[in-house]
């Protein structure tokens, strides 16, 4: 039985099956971005109110969501100086003070900001 006889892989039949791929991705993203840009509705005003409220209640809402983060860094920190703690590891309970003194800055950046601003 004669065994057979395999050619090297062609290497120029590789790039072009990369290519064909590559140009299919970028017409499939080119598809996507002009659906997206297609499918834009304006958006209207509701009610004819007082442009502030609008930007006070936007401003009420990132502050609330900065506030949110803050916590979630605060329960963090004290779950670490905890570990740390259990564990007796001091690189780890200053790392874990660190994430604490942060989350206190960042839950109480409102009214840091409003503080320092005077407002």
């Amino acid at each position: 039985m004669k065994k057979k006889q395999t050619s090297p892989k062609n290497t120029l039949n590789h790039d072009r099956a990369f290519e064909r791929k590559a140009h299919r991705l970028y017409g499939a993203a080119a598809c996507f971005v002009l659906v997206l840009t297609a499918m834009i509705a304006p958006a209207y005003a509701a009610g004819g109110g007082d442009p502030l409220t609008v930007v006070t209640n936007l401003s009420n809402f990132i502050f609330s969501l900065i506030r949110a983060v803050g916590m979630i860094l605060l329960g963090f920190g004290v779950l670490q100086v905890g570990m740390s703690l259990k564990s007796h590891d001091p690189s780890q309970r200053a790392n874990g003070i660190m994430t604490v003194a942060g989350g206190i800055v960042i839950t109480f950046t409102k009214e840091i900001l409003t503080l320092i601003t005077g407002g």
